[in-house]
């Protein structure tokens, strides 16, 4: 896996006044975790959204905080939904030796034959996995091909993902991850659905005529 690192100083600046660091392109965060105290940090915005759009929530990513280097996990990002930018980064630090539990995203790709040909329609379940390893053996993403759900009623559980070796699953093997549904039965579900949601409407007529007719 290709090392991938962040440069980073000690960070004085705190509370209302991280706002001017900001306006100066600087990304402020924090490194907490493994043997360490938490450490205020201060990174370049620009050098720091490059890597952190690239990587996921299991990706191992070097801190390079003025020579010293912790290897951490992205625990939190906030974001100025308005302005489209970070605002600030929670690190974890962890130990290259110890084994460490992280959420590994499913990533769905290609396109079902069911679907094309058959005019099934793709059911959705997890989108993550949760997991147990070395930092250096996490995963940063699965990958699911839909090329091979070919008829209607297949589908893909966590059980038909290779587990990588070192890489221990922590859910049930038989989550569901895709699906393909015959597009009849869906719209029996949603007539069910729409029937069940005018009830309180016929109850709720019946009850005025009631006290009407008194």
């Amino acid at each position: 896996m290709e090392k991938v690192v962040i440069h980073a100083t000690k960070r004085t600046v705190i509370g209302k006044q991280v706002s001017v660091l900001r306006r100066d392109a600087k990304l402020p965060g924090v490194i907490y975790g493994h043997k360490i105290d938490p450490i205020a940090i201060t990174m370049e915005l620009k050098e720091s959204t490059r890597v952190l759009n690239n990587t996921t929530s299991s990706s191992v990513i070097t801190i390079d905080l003025e020579g010293v280097e912790y290897a951490a996990l992205v625990r939190e990002k906030q974001r100025d939904v308005m302005k489209n930018r970070f605002i600030h980064i929670d690190f974890q630090a962890v130990s290259q030796t110890e084994k460490i539990r992280a959420e590994v995203n499913i990533e769905v790709v290609g396109l079902s034959p069911a679907v094309k040909d058959y005019n099934g329609v793709v059911v959705e379940g997890i989108t993550k996995v949760n997991v147990e390893a070395l930092p250096k053996n996490l995963p940063e993403r699965f990958v699911v091909d839909l090329s091979n759900l070919k008829k209607i009623g297949d589908s893909i559980s966590l059980r038909d993902i290779v587990i990588p070796d070192g890489v221990e699953f922590l859910d049930s093997l038989d989550e569901t991850i895709i699906s393909i549904n015959n597009p009849a039965a869906e719209e029996i579900e949603e007539v069910v659905a729409a029937e069940e949601g005018s009830e309180p409407e016929i109850i709720e007529k019946g009850k005025k005529d009631e006290e009407e007719a008194e």
